[in-house]
């Protein structure tokens, strides 16, 4: 009796786990749909629109249809520099932009998106990534935005758009004294300073703003992100010299901050299915540059006559020299800025020797390559 009354307990107790188990499926199920506004600081013809859209799309198969987002061009609710304050607020429940675009906030945003020049180590995009994601910048991004500003954000690095070239002229340059005379759109924050103290008039706006500007006659120069979003935004249609190689934005990753209260409202396998999207962005993103730049240089050079120019070799150790005069002098002035910066060149001390040596053979193997 006592056998059967045990067998009874077992049976009865694998009942409710199996009960159970059929039960967690429609509790997930029954999770209500979480729909999030995301405008993006580019327009809807950009190649970074469209990524975030495959993004919005993957969530959406991922969970059943329980994420839905929706992804809104530039200025359609605030202007991008506003963007920040309104995900806070609430006034969006997401935004799409670049963490350096709140270094009026603290000076260490820029360290996250786009440090200069690798922060000043010869880092490119690639251990740029592995830092964040292998050296602890994660850890302190998030720490930023929930300690540092204290903010009601979740942030998501997705994707990794850089190198940035030096930008489009109007008239071609030779040399840093040539680029001195000019009035030069450059990214906000400690870039547009790095630019500054080497005597170049740097002045930050929108991306939507840069062709208007030029063709007024404000600025004679510029730098966006790339080939593709240039070509998109009509970068031809005013300049007709593009110089490739630049060390402002070695990497440069864009970023999703979504609003802490539309994230917690996710369940906890969402919010994995949000992160794991994320991270599939980050993927396709260098897959689409790679290609959708490489066409559109084609086109630039090809259809709209436009000259492609070497960048002039004396920019980079005035670049470089006035990127770790800025960064040093911020980091006796910001101590988070300079936990940051650290932390960056520690890692650099441990992967650049590796990466670059591994990489640099590739660097001469193109179509001009000595060894064909």
């Amino acid at each position: 009796m006592a056998k059967l009354t045990r067998r009874g307990a077992l049976g009865g107790a694998a009942s409710a786990l199996a009960a159970a188990g059929l039960a967690a499926p429609a509790v997930a199920r029954a999770q209500s749909t979480v729909r999030m506004k995301i405008q993006t600081a580019v327009p809807t013809s950009s190649i970074y629109f469209d990524l975030m859209k495959k993004m919005g799309e993957r969530c959406d198969k991922m969970s059943g249809g329980k994420i839905k987002m929706e992804m809104l061009p530039d200025g359609a609710v605030v202007n991008a520099f506003e963007m920040l304050d309104a995900v806070d607020k609430g006034v969006v429940d997401g935004g799409y932009s670049w963490t350096h675009y709140w270094s009026g906030k603290n000076t260490a945003a820029g360290l996250f998106s786009n440090p200069a020049a690798g922060a000043g180590t010869g880092m490119d995009q690639i251990s740029h990534v592995a830092w964040l994601l292998q050296g602890g910048g994660m850890t302190l991004y998030k720490r930023f935005y929930a300690e540092v500003l204290k903010l009601n954000i979740e942030p998501l690095m997705v994707q990794p758009m850089g190198p940035d070239p030096l930008g489009w002229f109007k008239t071609p340059i030779a040399s840093l004294e040539d680029m001195r005379k000019l009035k030069y759109r450059a990214p906000p924050g400690l870039v547009g300073e790095i630019f500054k103290e080497m005597g170049i008039n740097a002045v930050a706006m929108p991306g939507g703003e840069i062709v208007p500007a030029a063709q007024r006659g404000v600025i004679d120069a510029a730098e966006w992100i790339g080939p593709a979003d240039d070509l998109a935004l009509g970068f031809h249609t005013v300049f007709k010299h593009y110089y490739l190689q630049g060390l402002h934005q070695s990497t440069d990753v864009g970023e999703v901050l979504i609003n802490k209260r539309v994230w917690d409202k996710l369940a906890p396998e969402h919010k994995a299915i949000v992160e794991t999207a994320a991270l599939a962005c980050m993927t396709e993103t260098y897959s689409y540059n790679v290609q959708r730049n490489a066409q559109a240089l084609q086109k630039i050079q090809g259809e709209f006559k436009v000259q492609v120019h070497d960048t002039p070799k004396d920019i980079f150790p005035a670049f470089i020299k006035a990127t770790n005069l800025v960064y040093d002098r911020e980091a006796g002035k910001n101590p988070f800025f300079k936990e940051v910066l650290e932390s960056q060149r520690q890692f650099a001390k441990l992967v650049v020797p590796y990466w670059n040596k591994i990489v640099g053979l590739y660097y001469n193997l193109g179509i001009d390559s000595p060894y064909k």
